[in-house]
């Protein structure tokens, strides 16, 4: 009985050491795939903002062209024209995500006056090379919205699991930081930019 009595016990202690280890990996697994995917969602906002970037870059090459092309037909409106090629040197050479952002809307901005000088020209509306520079502008900024509402989006669900419980807990071992949205910071740069020419 007492032989008995030992090896129901010792079986006993052998299934609670069996579920405490089984627990532990459970909990090391699952903190894994929560480090995991805090990674993948870290990678995907990055990348989602340097694809906004080469959108930017597109535009900030782009934006010279425009110009060049307006001076002919608008020479006395050169103190906006410089605004726009300065509102664009500035945010190409930003290089963090709040300067981008920053340097981003003043741009906007910008492009806003430029439109409103280009609606004086009607003559400048017939012109090929800027019908094909303009279009490709509106194409731009098209891609450029749907990207930063892509961007947003990978932000808000990393921001969300980032919060989580239990998940917060793998984020503060790996201190993750809320990440800042790609947004306007006035409400006159929500209006939306006119660019039809």
């Amino acid at each position: 009985m007492n032989l008995l009595a030992i090896t129901v016990g010792g079986w006993i202690g052998i299934a609670v050491a069996a579920v405490v280890i089984l627990l532990a990996i459970i909990i090391v697994c699952w903190a894994i795939g929560a480090r995991n995917s805090f990674v993948r969602m870290r990678n995907q906002y990055e990348e989602a903002f340097a694809t906004i970037d080469i959108y930017l870059k597109k535009r900030y090459d782009l934006i010279p062209n425009l110009v060049e092309t307006v001076k002919g037909y608008a020479k006395h409106e050169s103190e906006t024209l410089q605004r726009v090629i300065e509102a664009r040197n500035n945010a190409a050479s930003a290089t963090t995500t709040a300067e981008k952002i920053d340097a981003d809307a003043k741009l906007t901005n910008a492009i806003k006056s430029f439109n409103i000088v280009l609606e004086r020209y009607p003559e400048l509306k017939a012109n090929a090379n800027f019908m094909d520079l303009s279009n490709q502008l509106k194409t731009i900024e098209s891609q450029l919205a749907e990207q930063r509402k892509y961007y947003n989006a990978l932000v808000k669900k990393f921001n969300t699991e980032r919060e989580i419980f239990p998940k917060s807990i793998i984020a503060g071992f790996m201190r993750l930081t809320k990440v800042e949205y790609f947004q306007l910071a006035s409400d006159e740069e929500r209006q939306n930019v006119k660019v039809s020419f």
